[in-house]
């Protein structure tokens, strides 16, 4: 037999692969402390078996946190006590043969935009650092009715709106790849505790890549549903207190995970009406397309001149794309037919800040309205939108969606970049004049919304996936959109991907 000799890149997917897969057998023998970087769902089997209790997981992932989370700043609320209280009935009621659910036992978090009955939920803004509701978010009963054991609250900007996660109650969040770089926002947290090993799952929301960038950044899996599929009641922003909302457009809550099989069944447990549309509309999440990579019919763009991607992006991305074919996918590059991106981004853009306006009134003072598609242009248009306005744009998101819908009538997923940049230096300067450092120059901090507008304009899902590292050594996200209201699609190809790739893999320091 011949000497088999790996790549780097093929070491690393093996010593991923040795942390996700026998992790029951080593868990009999080293207790929680081989849980420490499985996925969810592999934490859940162990505690079935009963090769670990929920309250030895729970304590051994509390002891991380007192271990590791100074460096990070990732849990911004621990809640030690109100956690292993309910790992201790979570352990009970397994003695009496009743299962919670997919998460039974398993520690989760949730963003601080959400609200946690009796536990303080401040938006990262000071204006509710006091805040305390008296009724949990839709996903924070979704995910206790699932069996999980909230450990903490992640940490993210005011009010949710940054690329990078820091406000004057709780501090700055660090990325576990590189200490002085930001994980992303706005939720970063989230992505920072999974990647360091400080929970299992953690619920974020997206709406101007908030939690697929951060997921790009940690080298994490994230989830960005289809827009309403996960009911969003219970996050801040809008401020507590307020009449219901509308159905979204743009915003959704989604999930992030170590593996996409873990995301999944964090989307079957979030998914569904909520309130009174419960009485009388059921949801089920429609079957992957794909049984194998070959089945799937895949898109991909990897640049576009209107925002064009690193260089040490490219390269990663480029080699997935190699190993696809390798694999035997069938791809074939380009936009879809019918696709305009100019035209998409723009009207995402108007959408986004006409949403945003009321939050973000002071810049409105520093823009000056001009007919062309800079960032600051838009923004002074959405902010002076009338009503009739905002309804084309509306018409156009629809349209939007409906030219994709089609593309996908013939295809199965579209690749394409999270960002132009892998994670970046902290920089908690005045936004309008913060710039991306790239190799071939400067870049626009706003150009962040290019390559996440599509799937959110359309409100199509969209799974980021570990593609791998740059030659600097940090982690670079695959953006895969599906079909509307095919959530499990994407989630697949996602998970198919690993096989071809390597999936999540931890950073050094946090063992």
């Amino acid at each position: 037999m011949g000497t088999t000799h790996f790549s780097r890149r093929e070491f690393a997917a093996a010593g991923a692969a040795a942390i996700a897969s026998p992790v029951l057998g080593r868990a009999q023998d080293q207790g929680a402390s081989a849980l420490s970087f499985a996925p969810a769902l592999e934490a859940v089997r162990a505690i079935r078996s009963r090769a670990v209790s929920s309250v030895e997981l729970t304590t051994h992932i509390l002891s991380r946190i007192e271990r590791h989370n100074p460096r990070v700043n990732a849990v911004a609320t621990v809640l030690r006590d109100k956690a292993l209280a309910r790992a201790k009935a979570a352990d009970e009621a397994l003695d009496r043969g009743e299962s919670w659910g997919p998460f039974h036992g398993v520690p989760f978090t949730i963003k601080d935009t959400f609200e946690t009955a009796g536990i303080r939920t401040t938006a990262g803004a000071t204006e509710f650092k006091d805040y305390v509701p008296s009724k949990d978010a839709a996903v924070v009963e979704r995910m206790l009715r699932a069996g999980g054991v909230l450990i903490g609250k992640t940490n993210v900007p005011p009010m949710a709106m940054d690329w990078q996660s820091y406000n004057d109650i709780f501090g700055t969040t660090n990325n576990p790849w590189d200490l002085k770089r930001t994980p992303g926002g706005s939720t970063g947290g989230g992505a920072a505790a999974l990647a360091a090993g400080l929970t299992y799952l953690c619920v974020g929301s997206d709406i101007g890549g908030s939690i697929r960038i951060p997921a790009h950044f940690c080298g994490v899996y994230g989830h960005k549903p289809t827009v309403n599929l996960v009911p969003t009641r219970g996050h801040i922003p809008p401020p507590p207190g307020g009449p219901p909302e509308p159905p979204a457009e743009l915003n959704v809550a989604g999930p992030l995970a170590r593996s996409a099989a873990d995301l999944k069944a964090a989307v079957e447990a979030l998914g569904g009406p909520d309130g009174d549309d419960a009485k009388a509309y059921r949801w089920f999440l429609p079957p992957a397309r794909g049984a194998s990579l070959r089945d799937y019919r895949i898109g991909f763009v990897l640049d576009d001149p209107l925002c064009p991607v690193s260089a040490e992006v490219t390269e990663v991305l480029s080699r997935v794309i190699a190993a696809l074919r390798k694999a035997g996918a069938n791809l074939k590059e380009g936009w879809p037919p019918g696709v305009v991106p100019q035209q998409q981004y723009d009207t995402y853009r108007y959408l986004l800040f006409s949403f945003l306006a009321p939050f973000l009134g002071p810049y409105q003072e520093q823009v000056e309205t001009k007919d062309e598609p800079s960032h600051q242009a838009i923004i002074a248009r959405a902010f002076k939108a009338t009503y009739q306005q905002r309804r084309e744009a509306g018409a156009e998101r629809m349209k939007a969606r409906a030219v994709w819908q089609e593309y996908f009538r013939t295809h199965d997923v579209f690749l394409l970049p999270t960002a132009l940049v892998p994670a970046f230096p902290h920089d908690h300067g005045q936004t309008n004049q913060r710039r991306l450092a790239t190799s071939q120059g400067p870049r626009d901090y706003m150009d962040l919304l290019f390559w996440i507008s599509f799937a959110t304009l359309t409100g199509l899902p969209a799974t980021v996936a570990p593609a791998g590292l740059t030659r600097g050594g940090l982690p670079v996200g695959l953006q895969i959109i599906g079909p509307y209201l095919e959530d499990a699609t994407p989630l697949d190809f996602a998970g198919k991907l690993a096989d071809v790739v390597g999936g999540f893999t931890p950073p050094k320091g946090f063992a």
